[in-house]
């Protein structure tokens, strides 16, 4: 069932990198309750919504006071809290840090934010494409002599937010298999982006990066790391950094013993092989590309569509790919030799299991009516 099989996690509902901690440990086996407003019960499952995936709903008014109870109750036997509001919106709920370690004591609260729980910042809204402009990601990434563009929100809101939050929550469950003791996690998302950054602020600090776009080893700059247009539109990628790659790479392009391109790292040349090999890629179209050059250490792969990334040979092969109900999304990853993960459940409605999760707390048939007639869970 997973390598987190029997953590029992609370998730405050939320969006984006919140739901997508809680769809990583679900992925891994974790048991998630999620706090679902009572407002929204009697509204249908969203199968849509992936990052939904592998939950059980409660519904609850938070501003009730027996709702925050409930939850307060439900925390006494979780071994996490996920929450994803602004700094101090817990606090006014009563359902902070200091009143839940209170009442357990081992609890590990993952608190997931933007601009992090103190600093300047930290009350402002904001989202993904700010927090890495903040930190500094989004300028070094674009073409060059262009506007910055931004990678989607894969680099604050998933990479340096949701899984920053579940590693730091893995991590403190480590720690606390020795102290016996829960903790705070401040897990925000210009600080993960800023992480994900450190291999090229060595590259700064070694002189070999600088702040122009488009114009450095990773970005697009080098005429071996980059992605090029076929001649039916459509576009495939290269990474022959490494001589030995770069060599096949001229091999296969017909361009071996070229003098123009016997200097591979001299920068004020790169802009001039590239244009070659621009119109060299143009020549073919990219299944004849794949031909050439697919499954060689020339790192190279033709640049996919969702839809065709779905259906590619090795990704089948691998499983990466699955769909639930008919939706298609990723399966649950890493692999494990041992405790490998099953798919979870697809999402459920808000308050599917409120019945269920009140029953398992101990509450009779009468407390938990007592509970839907005053509003406090629905």
């Amino acid at each position: 069932m997973g390598p987190l099989n029997g953590l029992r996690v609370i998730e405050l509902q939320g969006i984006g990198p919140g739901p997508f901690c809680g769809m990583m440990l679900a992925d891994m086996g974790a048991e998630i309750i999620r706090v679902d407003r009572a407002g929204s019960v009697g509204t249908e499952a969203r199968e849509s919504d992936v990052l939904a995936r592998g939950r059980k709903s409660i519904g609850v008014d938070l501003k009730n006071p027996d709702g925050v109870e409930t939850v307060l109750k439900l925390i006494e036997t979780a071994d996490v809290l996920l929450e994803g509001f602004r700094p101090g919106v817990t606090e006014r709920l009563g359902l902070g840090p200091e009143i839940c370690l209170e009442r357990n004591p081992k609890i590990i609260y993952g608190r997931m934010t933007g601009w992090g729980q103190n600093g300047a910042m930290a009350h402002a809204a904001g989202h993904d494409i700010n927090y890495i402009s903040l930190s500094g990601v989004l300028n070094a990434i674009g073409e060059v002599g262009s506007r910055p563009t931004p990678p989607l929100n894969l680099v604050g809101d998933f990479g340096g937010g949701g899984m920053l939050l579940a590693f730091g929550i893995v991590a403190a469950l480590f720690e606390r298999s020795s102290s016996g003791k829960g903790q705070v996690i401040d897990a925000a998302m210009t600080d993960g982006s800023a992480l994900l950054m450190n291999s090229i602020f060595g590259l700064m600090s070694q002189g070999v990066w600088t702040h122009e776009r488009g114009k450095n080893l990773l970005d697009g700059g080098a005429h071996f790391y980059g992605t090029y247009e076929t001649s039916d539109e459509k576009y495939i990628s290269i990474g022959s950094i490494e001589p030995q790659f770069y060599a096949l790479l001229l091999e296969k392009t017909g361009l071996a013993g070229d003098p123009e391109f016997a200097k591979q790292m001299s920068r004020q040349d790169w802009a001039a092989m590239r244009e070659r090999l621009v119109s060299v890629f143009k020549e073919k179209t990219r299944d004849e590309w794949d031909q050439i050059m697919l499954g060689t250490d020339i790192c190279y792969a033709p640049i996919l569509n969702l839809d065709e990334a779905m259906e590619q040979q090795h990704n089948a092969d691998r499983g990466t790919f699955t769909a639930v109900n008919g939706i298609k999304q990723a399966a649950p990853a890493p692999r494990f030799s041992r405790t490998e993960p099953k798919m979870p459940p697809p999402p459920v409605a808000p308050g599917n299991a409120t019945q269920e999760i009140l029953a398992g707390l101990g509450l009779s048939e009468s407390e938990i009516a007592g509970l839907k007639g005053s509003g406090a869970v629905a």
